[in-house]
């Protein structure tokens, strides 16, 4: 589920760095941080584990060399462990064939927190030690048995301020509601998030939504398929369809939602109120080639505050550590999907529920969308 939102932020960061929106050092450090929490070193498909080494496997993007002044450093001088960046891409068919090969040569993995629970229960991956890894130092709520959260981002409703001046949507029954809000719509082709603003439209209360009425929800989506203008699958997609008028609400990322409020001076705008928080997580593969113990050392560093700010100035995703809340400027706490303001407004989604239903859930939603 996270791995486009994850090639997302690479592609933003790339664009940064085109525009002359940060410098080339800012790039290579800001990077080591933007790709799940990880440090970076060159970018090696085949890099292996070994003594005193650690790989860590994101979703890929052009090779960055920002171990030294990123998380790298700082936790080899601190352990004498190297940490390596492999841009492989931990889906979860991926990660269990690293467990079920026998020599696995992945240590952590950037993870969709339902997928490790779901790979936890079966045993490939390791239990979060939580007694290295610090909760307190992470959002209540979010702190599973296999994964920690390291990073968060929302699916909230982007319009277009122009034609709704004067009465702009409050939640998730004003996106579906064309008579009063006219115009086309754009959804997420990978379903995550759709299911439950479907269910709020519908009236179902925030606390009320787990677990899920997919035939309800899936009911709510076809009727109002004739209203949708496109699936999106990508970021740049979603801004586009905004930017070019195309849609008049799309339901989107909060980077995303993020960046076309600044780059439409304002024209292109985007709530909380309702909005859907996913969280993004690491995990650590059983069996690991360069140890439990080391793997869990690597996770608690990566609730650096100041880190967590970086990532969030430059890709706005939320920071786990709420520590990092109050240093954000003022101005741009708005753009922070877990900031206590916005954070209130929000639902959560349900990793467990997740983790036993994802897949059938997104067959059934594409049968209902390519149909």
């Amino acid at each position: 589920m996270n791995d486009a939102f994850e090639r997302d932020c690479i592609e933003i960061l790339v664009e940064k760095a085109r525009r002359g929106g940060v410098s080339r050092r800012q790039f290579a450090q800001w990077a080591a941080i933007a790709l799940g929490g990880a440090p970076l070193a060159l970018r090696s498909t085949g890099a292996r584990a070994a003594d005193k080494q650690l790989v860590l496997v994101n979703w890929g993007g052009d090779a960055i060399k920002a171990y030294d002044q990123a998380f790298g450093q700082p936790f080899f001088k601190e352990t004498g462990i190297e940490v390596k960046e492999d841009g492989t891409g931990p889906t979860e068919g991926a990660i269990a064939a690293q467990f079920k090969s026998g020599k696995p040569t992945w240590d952590l993995v950037d993870a969709d927190p339902f997928s490790a629970i779901t790979l936890g229960k079966q045993g490939m991956i390791e239990p979060i030690d939580y007694t290295i890894v610090d909760k307190s130092k992470m959002r209540p709520g979010f702190g599973w048995d296999y994964a920690a959260s390291t990073y968060f981002f929302s699916y909230v409703i982007a319009y277009d301020a122009q034609k709704f001046t004067s009465d702009p949507p409050k939640g998730m029954a004003d996106f579906f509601d064309v008579a009063k809000y006219p115009g086309k719509r754009s959804l997420y082709k990978w379903g995550a998030g759709m299911w439950e603003a479907a269910l709020l439209a519908d009236g179902v209360a925030p606390d009320k939504l787990y677990p899920l009425d997919l035939k309800r929800a899936h009911d709510k989506l076809a009727a109002f398929k004739p209203n949708v203008v496109s699936y999106w699958g990508g970021g740049a997609a979603s801004q586009q369809v905004m930017l070019s008028g195309d849609a008049s609400m799309a339901i989107i990322w909060s980077t995303r939602a993020s960046l076309l409020d600044h780059d439409s001076n304002g024209q292109i705008k985007f709530i909380w109120d309702q909005g859907l928080i996913s969280p993004g997580a690491l995990a650590v593969i059983k069996n690991n080639p360069g140890g439990k113990e080391a793997a869990m050392k690597f996770i608690a560093s990566t609730s650096d505050p100041q880190r967590q700010l970086i990532m969030f100035n430059l890709l706005g995703q939320g920071p786990a550590n709420p520590a990092t809340d109050p240093l954000i400027p003022v101005d741009q706490r708005k753009y922070n999907p877990v900031d206590p303001a916005n954070f209130s407004k929000q639902v959560a989604l349900d990793m467990p529920w997740y983790s036993e239903n994802y897949s059938a859930a997104l067959d059934a939603y594409t049968k209902i969308i390519s149909a």
